[in-house]
């Protein structure tokens, strides 16, 4: 796994569990890339929809979350969450696409879209977040 856009921050153990790694990361903007793997699969071969689910929900939240200052980091709680499905993928590389639409001071609202490795979309999703104590200015908390 990947640390260095994390600033030094260590991957979650979920993060760990499945795989995924951080590969853009800017205000308003952050890319999750998965290699599907077995574990990833349902019992049709298929990626499961919670893997999917949990791309869409952890890229709004790095979306949300961009902290420019080293050492620093901004955190979120998801409130709300929708998801649609509009494709299959069996393998290869898959990427979840998150953006900050829009929101005020503690509640954001993000989007996002997961592609497979030929950029045809296989699943969409909104959510609303609230930023942690602390995470609502872009100097955030000490790690």
């Amino acid at each position: 796994m990947s640390t260095d856009l994390l600033d030094g921050e260590p991957a979650s153990g979920f993060q760990d569990l499945l795989g995924y790694h951080l590969a853009e990361w800017a205000e308003d903007h952050a890319v999750l890339e998965l290699t599907v793997d077995r574990k990833h699969c349902n019992r049709a071969g298929l990626v499961h929809g919670g893997v999917l689910a949990t791309l869409i929900d952890t890229s709004c939240g790095f979306a949300a979350t961009y902290c420019p200052h080293p050492g620093r980091v901004r955190r979120c709680v998801t409130l709300q969450l929708t998801t649609s499905f509009t494709g299959q993928v069996r393998h290869g590389l898959i990427r979840a696409i998150g953006r900050k639409k829009a929101g005020g001071s503690r509640i954001v609202f993000c989007s996002s879209e997961i592609l497979d490795e030929n950029g045809k979309l296989i699943a969409m999703g909104e959510g609303t977040f609230r930023y942690r104590t602390g995470s609502e200015s872009p100097e955030g908390v000490a790690l």
